[in-house]
């Protein structure tokens, strides 16, 4: 399949940087934490956490609608909503059986599970809805997507924790290349901001502890960062074959070009010491979209802001890219939005080389020194015509992206 290219015709983003693709560029362009006290964390260790500001479900889905959804497929079908009217489709008119749905999640409705689980121990098992199972599934991600928008083709959801929604994009070109569907919704969606999930990672050290400074706790390459901010979100792009977007005169944000997936099968939350996971990723992503690594000007970094990873990944992208890449990690923005980030990111790493601007890494006011690689602190011009979206997961799990301009 090397050399395939999956146009992205539509792009929508629900993430803590706003509701909408403009309000999300413009965010992170700002390079301004979104990053936040929280109150309904205020039993946990950590009470910071990137909430998406502003998201009014009854008057965006319909109070029925939203009343019967889960917070993380309620942000995809936003999301997808806005990316369909971006890429000029019409449910009315497609032909459904041609159109699939792949989305990626870490874990699903986290939150109904746990507002149902309180439920049943305050007020017994008759009292639990039935809408729990229907609400919580990862599963029901894509179904839902599939019943808003009468895309009947291939549907299903990944699970690679953090690299979840990067990997549905990498296995929706598959499908475009199989010739398998003409149009595929892809991306990935989260709402883990649950207290036990929250108090889960805080327990495993994941987490900044800045409890008195949120706005200062996502600082991804910082000498001082200590942890990640977990946020929510969505990102939905529309994939077609490139000819087929090319044929119906649509506007393109981009490519996506090439494909890498890996397994460390190291450890169940740590990378490999000497990033082999991750730089075979890269090197089979740029084998896939038939490039060398000096073609690469631009890399959105998984760049989560924990200690560990940030320096591994950091170090790995120094070694494999002698080109000097410019490297931003825009969770210094939006937090860390788990299965939804691959997908996010992907689309902002469109907007990077649409706009040949590259965002910068809020918060790095002390580059690591082991880390040598060339970080904005500022938006930065940038004619790259390639770039790479890096995201990596729990379990060792890697997913690397090549885009293309437009």
């Amino acid at each position: 399949m090397s050399g395939f290219e999956a146009a992205v015709t539509g792009l929508g983003l629900v993430t803590p940087a706003g509701v909408g693709v403009r309000q999300n560029w413009e965010a992170v362009c700002s390079g301004v934490s979104r990053a936040a006290d929280d109150p309904a964390l205020r039993a946990c260790p950590v009470r910071i956490s990137c909430r998406v500001p502003d998201f009014d479900a009854g008057e965006l889905l319909g109070q029925r609608r939203a009343h019967r959804l889960d917070p993380f497929v309620q942000f995809a079908l936003v999301a997808a909503k806005e990316a369909l009217a971006d890429a000029g489709l019409d449910p009315e008119t497609w032909d459904g059986a041609r159109v699939g749905v792949v989305l990626g999640t870490a874990d699903g409705g986290t939150v109904t599970m746990e507002q149902q689980n309180q439920t049943f121990l305050d007020e017994g098992a008759r009292w639990v809805s039935p809408l729990l199972l229907p609400m919580h599934l990862p599963n029901m991600l894509a179904g839902q997507v599939a019943m808003e928008f009468g895309a009947t083709g291939p549907n299903l959801v990944v699970a690679t924790a953090c690299a979840s929604g990067a990997t549905a994009i990498g296995t929706a070109r598959d499908l475009l290349a199989a010739d398998r569907c003409d149009v595929v919704l892809t991306g990935g969606s989260e709402a883990m901001l649950g207290r036990v999930t929250m108090a889960g990672f805080a327990q495993m050290g994941a987490l900044s502890r800045r409890n008195d400074e949120p706005a200062l706790a996502s600082r991804p390459f910082d000498v001082d960062r200590d942890g990640f901010v977990a946020g929510e979100g969505a990102g939905i792009l529309v994939l077609e074959r490139a000819a087929d977007a090319r044929a119906r005169g649509a506007r393109s944000h981009g490519r996506i070009i090439g494909h890498g997936a890996t397994a460390d099968a190291h450890h169940m939350t740590k990378p490999h010491p000497q990033g082999r996971g991750t730089e075979a990723a890269v090197r089979r992503a740029l084998a896939d979209a038939g490039t060398d690594v000096r073609d690469i000007g631009h890399v959105n970094a998984h760049g989560t802001s924990t200690p560990l990873n940030d320096r591994v990944e950091g170090q790995m992208l120094g070694r494999v890219l002698p080109g000097s890449p410019l490297v931003t990690s825009t969770k210094g923005v939006t937090g860390h939005l788990l299965g939804a980030s691959g997908a996010v990111e992907a689309a902002l790493t469109l907007l990077s080389l649409q706009h040949r601007l590259v965002p910068p890494t809020a918060n790095l006011t002390n580059p690591d020194p082991d880390i040598d690689l060339r970080i904005p602190t500022e938006p930065t011009a940038c004619a790259a015509e390639l770039a790479l979206s890096n995201s990596f997961g729990f379990g060792g799990q890697n997913t690397v992206l090549v885009a293309a301009a437009p």
